[in-house]
């Protein structure tokens, strides 16, 4: 005949461990603090800096469409603003949850926009890369206002 207390034991035993396997997975999904620690204040700003510089270079885009130097627009968009989606995406990491959605959007939006851009001046396409370079303005202006205020550099065309 089966012993029943072993029986009972083994039960309390498999469910005292599946309660504790739940527990520990609803600790893991904790939500992050909804405040930034000053090292990742630090590491936005670093990253924050280099976006800041290449928006402030976004007036040369603009000059070179305009000129519809076509060739230089699209080295300008290859060279100088290479890095500009990686950079992008390295802040939005580093952004508050509710905001990284929001963030990796605008990033992709901007990188969209460039790739207008340098399609339109392939095709030497004025209205088209005039339009894309605006959106691209709206969109990068947007990203940036998504930094916290205590890690944004400072413009040098301010």
């Amino acid at each position: 005949m089966m012993n029943y207390r072993s029986v009972l034991a083994m039960i309390l035993a498999l469910v005292t461990a599946f309660m504790l396997n739940v527990n520990s997975v609803e600790a893991a999904k904790a939500k992050k603090p909804l405040t930034y620690t000053s090292d990742q204040l630090e590491q936005i700003k670093n990253y924050a800096t280099d976006l800041q510089q290449m928006r402030d270079r976004m007036v040369e885009l603009g000059s070179l469409i305009n000129k519809k130097d076509w060739i230089f627009t699209r080295n300008f968009i290859h060279g100088p603003l290479g890095e500009l989606r990686v950079s992008m995406l390295n802040v939005a990491r580093t952004l508050l949850p509710d905001a990284q959605p929001g963030a990796k959007k605008l990033a992709k939006d901007v990188f969209d926009d460039l790739v207008a851009i340098d399609l339109a001046a392939q095709n030497q396409n004025f209205q088209l890369a005039t339009r894309k370079y605006n959106e691209t303005l709206k969109d990068f202006d947007a990203f940036l206002g998504l930094i916290p205020p205590a890690a944004r550099p400072e413009s040098a065309a301010a």
